[in-house]
């Protein structure tokens, strides 16, 4: 096994390594490891960006944040945008509503019960009307306002925006239309904001644009229209000739070509996230050379071309997570050269190898669906998932305490079964069906132990480079012989399995469950009926007891499936599940019906206490007969 961390002298002769050059000294570090800042030592790995300082400089753990794509333009963006000088606290206008505040030439009117634009002073620069009641724009509404440079229209109700609703405000830099009802915007709504540089037309239902629509708009560099109704994305960019940001995630977009960004060749982001996009042409986005960030993620892509990536040589990140991706061609992203940050997360690549990646020679972030894929980028400093909770990049199970408690909770299970099973054939008893059924679930609970001691077997084997055997292990007879339940939390990406599953987790089982607290209140009640036609008061204190050990062991069944319904439940959901929460599920809470099943259904009745006693009475008895029997024969002799 490869130590975790090598000095420098060790490694100046590796060929395949990784470099680092601080000031006149040039750190290597070999394939799959990378140097501590500026000091001369290297780790693996799994070792950066994990949360754990491990360098004692605590280089490992610095420049983790992925900052490349928009959150590294917005800095830049803000730096080139025309600035909005901020208002001083004394206020400079002389009509503002009441309800309403003032600070220099600025009015905020949130959340103030208009209905209508109020009437303020013309020499206003920003009017904030946010959270209001606003439902329609008329025809010259904001005319009288030739010097704002910030109109804030967000969260009312706007449905009705009149052609001429904005005419007047050349001087306007930022407009915020967002969280309204707007359905339609007319051609040449926005024919005089030649100085407009943001649009924000998030959460409205906008169905459909044309370039009409956004006639005038000369300068905007920023178009933000998530979450609407667009099925189609036309040719904006010849009438938006300074657009390099467009969002349009969340809509209802299908397919894109070449002809939908023809003249779009300053963008430097795009967003086409959570969308329905099935098919990309391969000159699709030929128009883009400065592009540097792409999000295609959750939408139903299953195959992309080889090519069409082609010339994007600036793009830094890329983001194709969550999409039914069934293939990836070993030259996906061979053309991708600057390419810094790659999401693949929620993707299952069964043909992965090290050749997809191997041209990514400036790659600092990766993302995956399953941290074993991790060995496949080994020149990529940070790669995420660390661990999906139960194994780590080292270990089968992750940390101390499930290595610890997986071979105590095996035992006590293994044990108390065996226990039982013993004891349930020393003891003779009249009900020779309930016994045999007794010893039928012990032995089905000992295999859940079985189960687990396998588990930590193959830990202690694996021990310390489980990375370099996960895909091998997972996919061997071992594992799916001893039940993967390590995988809990694996999605299941067809839809007939995915069935399959919802059918077993939240049908078959929560009937199961349904079935269970009814027979067991059932036979409580009979019992009780029984015991009420009888004269015994006795009978009252052992109603009492069957009462408790009837809650018992229906509250062990809920404590078990339940979870396991919650978890399938949220991830039918597509809620994100820690992976530590899986692995509290897999080896406390799946095992704990194994575990008290002995104790709730033998050790703890009062017939079995009962028997026992008398077993080891008999014993006791016995003893002294064999001695007595011993002393005689030898007085005989």
């Amino acid at each position: 096994m490869v130590p975790a961390i090598l000095p420098l002298t060790v490694l100046a002769t590796i060929a395949a390594s990784s470099a680092l050059r601080t000031g006149h000294q040039t750190i290597f570090c070999p394939l799959g490891y990378f140097p501590c800042g500026n000091v001369s030592v290297c780790l693996p790995q799994p070792l950066h960006c994990n949360g754990v300082i491990d360098c004692e400089n605590g280089a490992d753990e610095d420049k983790c944040a992925d900052i490349y794509g928009w959150p590294k333009l917005v800095d830049w963006y803000f730096d080139q945008v025309t600035t909005i000088n901020d208002e001083s606290s004394d206020c400079s206008l002389d009509l503002y509503p009441k309800r309403c505040t003032c600070e220099g030439f600025k009015i905020t009117c949130e959340d103030a019960g208009l209905i209508t634009v109020p009437t303020v002073s013309t020499n206003v620069t920003k009017l904030l009307l946010m959270q209001n009641n606003i439902t329609t724009l008329l025809d010259d509404q904001f005319i009288r306002y030739r010097q704002l440079e910030l109109l804030i229209l967000q969260n009312n109700s706007i449905h009705s925006i009149s052609t001429k609703a904005f005419s007047g405000l050349f001087r306007l830099k930022r407009l915020y239309l967002g969280r309204n009802k707007i359905s339609v915007l007319k051609p040449g709504v926005f024919h005089d904001l030649h100085q407009l540089e943001w649009l924000i037309l998030d959460n409205n239902l906008i169905g459909s644009i044309t370039p009409k629509t956004f006639v005038g708009l000369k300068s905007v560099f920023f178009l933000y229209m998530i979450n609407n109704s667009l099925e189609n994305i036309p040719n904006i960019c010849s009438v938006l000739p300074k657009l390099k940001w467009l969002d349009v995630e969340g809509n209802n977009i299908e397919s894109i070509e070449k002809k939908n960004f023809q003249a779009c060749n300053k963008f430097d982001v795009l967003v086409l996230r959570n969308n329905k996009i099935r098919y990309i042409k391969d000159d699709t986005f030929s128009t883009m050379p400065f592009m540097i960030e792409l999000d295609l993620s959750m939408n139903q892509l299953q195959e992309l071309s080889p090519s069409v990536f082609k010339g994007f040589e600036q793009l830094h990140q890329l983001n194709l997570s969550r999409n039914p991706m069934n293939y990836i061609h070993m030259d996906q992203f061979d053309h991708l050269v600057s390419l810094k940050s790659l999401d693949l997360s929620g993707i299952n690549i069964f043909n992965i190898q090290n050749q997809m990646f191997k041209n990514l020679g400036n790659l600092s972030y990766i993302y995956f669906k399953k941290f074993e894929y991790c060995r496949y980028a080994p020149h990529v400093r940070s790669c995420k998932p660390n661990t999906d909770g139960i194994s780590s990049f080292e270990n089968l199970l992750a940390n101390i305490i499930l290595r610890v408690f997986v071979w105590v909770v095996a035992f006590i299970i293994c044990f108390g079964n065996l226990f039982v099973i013993c004891m349930r054939s020393c003891i003779t008893t009249e009900n020779r069906l309930h016994t045999l059924s007794i010893k039928s679930l012990c032995c089905a609970d000992c295999l859940m132990g079985v189960y687990l001691f396998f588990i930590g077997a193959f830990d202690m084997k694996y021990l310390g480079e489980y990375n370099k055997n996960a895909q091998q292990w997972m996919e061997s007879m071992k594992c799916q012989l001893i039940g993967a339940l390590a995988m809990l939390s694996t999605e299941f990406e067809s839809l007939s399995a995915r069935g399959y599953s919802t059918g077993i987790f939240l049908g078959l089982n929560l009937l199961a469950f349904i079935i269970i607290v009814f027979s067991y209140t059932s036979m409580f009640y009979s019992i009780h009926k029984t015991g009420a036609q009888s004269a015994e008061r006795s009978l009252f204190s052992r109603e009492v007891a069957i009462a408790k050990r009837f809650f018992f062991i229906v509250f062990t069944d809920a404590l078990c499936w339940i979870p396991i319904f919650l978890t399938k439940l949220l991830s039918l959901l597509e809620v994100d599940i820690p992976g530590n929460v899986t692995s509290w599920v897999v080896i406390f809470i799946l095992p704990i019906n194994s575990a008290l099943n002995p104790i709730l259904y033998t050790i703890t009745t009062a017939s079995f206490q009962e028997k026992l006693k008398q077993c080891l009475r008999n014993q006791e008895l016995l003893g002294p007969k064999k001695s007595l029997t011993s002393t005689t024969q030898m007085s005989n002799v």
